[in-house]
């Protein structure tokens, strides 16, 4: 492999690789568990525990806070652990943790076996604003009906815990079809369910809105070629400051199909001051979201 073609498959293959050790992670807990006896690590990514280390989805915690109208000190830790994670490199868990993510990728890898496209045609059935749409509307309904909907029906938890069924009891929960309508929906427009459904990555986006990593755009070396967009599964313009958005979560592949490396990704200065037009002709991160 080419040092050319080597440095334009970093990224993709970096996060394949944190994609796939996530998923075996969701795997082998409940072998460990079962045929094992180990019981160090259990749970899934909805809510995972180390040894004492507790991980919690903030959107989950936050739910089950109010639902029962109570403050639980090792809930809130918990939540703190991805909270400071996304407050310092954005939506990274939709793009280099998530099994939704994970299962779409694969997806689109088998659909490049039966095509020669290099790029898939971008959809927009929606407008971006649909994601906050969708939070609010989770929320609101969460307190309409007094139960934690997404604890029992987020489609990333639901692979963790369809896994668990199918290892620990060998049989599969009817709310599996809820993964296989989300993953048949990225056939609809790319990352369908993460665009425009996803609470989580909604909320995950607001947190990091104004995160310390982010990608950045020198002007200088820019060709506007388009191939950052065309790239992009989110369907975001990095050439019109988009990766600066709560909607970008960091994923790369745009840094990756630059020919001329005008994409990096930089750590962010939140204190300079918007440029006119929100662009720069710098390299140091447009602070705008």
């Amino acid at each position: 492999m080419s040092k050319e073609s080597s440095r334009a498959t970093y990224y993709n293959r970096l996060r394949l690789l944190s994609l796939t050790m996530a998923f075996c992670l969701l795997l082998l807990v409940p072998i460990l568990n079962k045929y094992l006896h180990i019981s160090f690590i259990q749970g899934w990514f909805q809510s995972l525990s180390i040894g004492h280390l507790w991980f919690v989805s903030p959107l989950e915690g936050m739910e089950s806070i109010l639902t029962s109208k109570k403050l639980y000190g090792p809930l809130l830790i918990g939540m703190a652990w991805p909270v400071l994670l996304a407050s310092l490199l954005g939506r990274v868990y939709c793009s280099w943790i998530c099994p939704i993510s994970f299962l779409s990728d694969i997806l689109d890898r088998c659909l490049g076996l039966f095509t020669r496209k290099r790029f898939r045609r971008q959809h927009s059935p929606l407008p971006k604003k649909t994601l906050w749409y969708a939070l609010l509307g989770e929320i609101i309904l969460t307190l309409v009906i007094g139960t934690p909907i997404f604890v029992f029906l987020s489609p990333p938890g639901l692979v963790g815990r369809e896994i668990m069924m199918i290892t620990l009891f060998h049989t599969v929960a009817i709310e599996g079809l809820i993964v296989i309508a989300v993953v048949l929906l990225h056939l609809v427009s790319q990352r369908f369910f993460c665009r425009y459904l996803c609470p989580l990555g909604a909320l995950l986006g607001i947190i990091g809105a104004k995160r310390r990593l982010a990608i950045s755009t020198d002007m200088g070396k820019c060709i506007e070629c388009g191939t950052c967009k065309k790239v992009c599964p989110l369907g975001l313009d990095p050439i019109k400051q988009e990766c600066f958005s709560a909607y970008c979560w960091n994923c790369g592949k745009c840094v990756d199909s630059c020919k001329v490396s005008a994409l990096m990704f930089k750590w962010r200065d939140i204190s300079l001051p918007e440029y006119p037009g929100g662009q720069t002709n710098q390299t140091t991160p447009h602070p705008n979201t």
